[in-house]
């Protein structure tokens, strides 16, 4: 019998693994790897990637839920098979998920279509607030508004105030300043 290793995911940096890292312990894995990246593909999740290069004949894969895995169908699909071909089982904890079972693969695939079909209607939910929000002439493009007033950092600037005074006065970090100053720099010389 192999060993069993936890893989945890949340899509943001300000969510928190506690309640995935305590789930994969009680469920036995005394290794769980863990990220904070989206779970659209597979690009940008190292984690995952080492864990699944790490796998041995014998051994489980264990995630919380498989949207933990996975968000498309597809790359499910495809981190199943290649589980299956080295030999590797995957199990979920809070589903009846287990693919050394006909009943657990069943299972898997029907919440894969689901995970797939949740993830494409909050697209299409996204792009229809945008299409709405351009109608009534408020969309102003990608992004939250800038924060840094740069009329003011070049005004004190221009006044030899040094970047740590600027950024005490404006309420803002000393690495807004330089990046604000860095940006001026860039444009000067282009």
């Amino acid at each position: 019998m192999g060993e069993l290793y936890g893989y945890a995911r949340v899509s943001t940096a300000g969510q928190d693994l506690t309640l995935q890292r305590s789930a994969l312990k009680a469920a036995g894995c005394a290794v769980i790897r863990e990220e904070k990246a989206s779970g659209t593909s597979r690009q940008g999740r190292q984690e995952l990637g080492i864990l699944l290069e790490f796998l041995r004949p014998g051994d489980t894969l264990v995630v919380t839920r498989i949207d933990r895995l996975a968000r498309s169908m597809r790359d499910l699909q495809d981190i199943v098979h290649s589980l299956k071909d080295r030999g590797v089982s995957l199990r979920a904890t809070e589903q009846p998920i287990d693919t050394s079972s006909a009943a657990g693969k069943a299972f898997l695939d029907m919440l894969g279509v689901f995970a797939e079909f949740e993830t494409n209607l909050r697209r299409e939910r996204q792009m229809e607030g945008i299409a709405d929000a351009k109608a009534r002439g408020v969309y102003a493009g990608k992004g939250r508004k800038p924060t840094v007033d740069g009329t003011e950092v070049r005004r004190l600037r221009a006044d030899g105030e040094k970047p740590s005074a600027i950024a005490r006065q404006l309420n803002i970090s000393r690495a807004s300043v330089y990046r604000h100053l860095e940006g001026l720099a860039q444009g000067a010389s282009a």
